[in-house]
């Protein structure tokens, strides 16, 4: 554990907490602080000027970014019939219908998304308890609730990220591997904060952007300068 402080201390002797960096800057320091034996993954943490307990204030949504996560999502998709065999032909990683319902009612968690056709929410809504708290639950905005199955699977296999803001009024997105080359990271970066300017809710007042921020898994977080995007 000493190791890791002890890493962690002179990787934070690289940051000057009290600066905004440009995109470029912050994605170059980033790597020159990584301490760690993996690959880590970057995130870019947003606090927004938003209030999240107001309905009309809410962010959520999905998008792909241009050059992936560099993690492969494991897909499970709720689906019978024809689209089932479509789900599969995309590349899903489980398909079915009762029988994965089941599974998940005794404890089996092996897949990071879930995309159900509208047919299936009716019985997949029943697993809300246990795939809520988790953030698994499929969602019309998020583009997992659909009968493009195809589309959906395609999208979260090529980098698709998911996106909502907490009860702290902060947006958690990761943006690849330090092991990304820098264009890539800095790339999935604008692309991921010009999509949270856009969906900007027309209810929020004062500064929208209030700190902006990329991080490593066991880095210090860097906080980027974002006055272009306000």
């Amino acid at each position: 554990m000493a190791k890791k402080g002890k890493k962690h201390q002179e990787a934070l002797k690289l940051v000057d907490r009290s600066k905004s960096y440009e995109t470029k800057e912050a994605v170059a320091l980033l790597k020159e602080a990584s301490r760690a034996n993996f690959d880590e993954t970057v995130e870019v943490a947003f606090r927004l000027g938003v209030d999240p307990k107001k309905a009309d204030q809410q962010i959520r949504g999905a998008m792909v970014l241009p050059h992936g996560t560099g993690k492969t999502q494991r897909v499970l998709v709720f689906a019978k019939g024809d689209k089932a065999k479509e789900a599969e032909a995309a590349g899903a990683d489980y398909v079915g219908d009762q029988d994965m319902i089941n599974k998940i009612n005794q404890g089996w968690f092996e897949f990071d998304v879930i995309v159900a056709t509208p047919d299936m929410m009716a019985e997949v809504g029943k697993l809300g308890r246990v795939l809520g708290p988790k953030g698994l639950m499929p969602n019309p905005k998020t583009g997992t609730v659909t009968f493009d199955v195809e589309k959906a699977v395609k999208e979260i296999k090529a980098g698709k990220v998911e996106y909502r803001v907490d009860k702290q009024s902060n947006i958690h997105v990761p943006i690849g591997k330090i092991s990304f080359d820098d264009q890539k990271l800095i790339e999935n970066f604008e692309a991921i904060t010009e999509t949270i300017v856009k969906v900007k809710p027309q209810a929020a007042k004062g500064i929208y952007m209030k700190n902006v921020s990329v991080t490593s898994t066991m880095g210090p977080g860097i906080k980027v300068d974002v006055s272009a995007y306000r």
